[in-house]
């Protein structure tokens, strides 16, 4: 990996992990701000696959962003619904704010690339990113939501952040 794309992934990556790591010894975050996590990462995702979609001429690489565009506009389009049902709405934490701040200068790296180099980058960033949100799946979101609704969705989309980690170390390790 080189020196541009650990700090790619660092940067953006780093707060992710200290703050999911972190949340029990804090506050945990309650449905309203898990709601607003689940937005903010699906966002994130969705704005990078965008990109993605524009700068790759790789054809795996456009496929797998267009993939990510489609599947984390349906999550949030179920969270959506599922907090208008239970009348919560997603409120910023310490880690949404982060989580968008991330995504946007991770965004702001991604546009100085081109060719190979940006899908590596893009593509390395997928699998750290995906790492991170399973990981704040597991350690924060699902064991903090208080609503079994809102708890069983996250449950249920679990599997698809999976899938795309692996997806995503697949392409990786394609264009090494």
């Amino acid at each position: 990996m080189s020196t541009l794309t650990r700090k790619l992934l660092s940067s953006s990556i780093a707060a992710l992990f200290a703050l999911a790591g972190s949340a029990f010894a804090q506050t945990a975050p309650d449905d309203a701000q898990i709601a607003g996590i689940v937005v903010a990462a699906n966002q994130v995702d969705i704005d990078a696959g965008k990109l993605a979609q524009k700068m790759t001429k790789h054809a795996e690489v456009k496929s797998f962003a267009k993939q990510m565009v489609t599947d984390h506009t349906g999550v949030n389009k179920q969270a959506v619904a599922l907090v208008t049902k239970l009348k919560v709405k997603p409120q910023d934490s310490e880690l949404s704010k982060s989580l968008k701040s991330g995504g946007a200068e991770n965004m702001a790296k991604l546009k100085t690339l081109k060719g190979k180099e940006f899908d590596k980058a893009y593509i390395d960033h997928e699998v750290v990113y995906h790492e991170a949100v399973i990981d704040a799946l597991d350690k924060t979101l699902i064991p903090n939501a208080k609503n079994a609704e809102l708890k069983d969705t996250l449950v249920k989309v679990r599997p698809a952040f999976v899938a795309h980690l692996e997806h995503a170390k697949h392409l990786q390790s394609s264009l090494q």
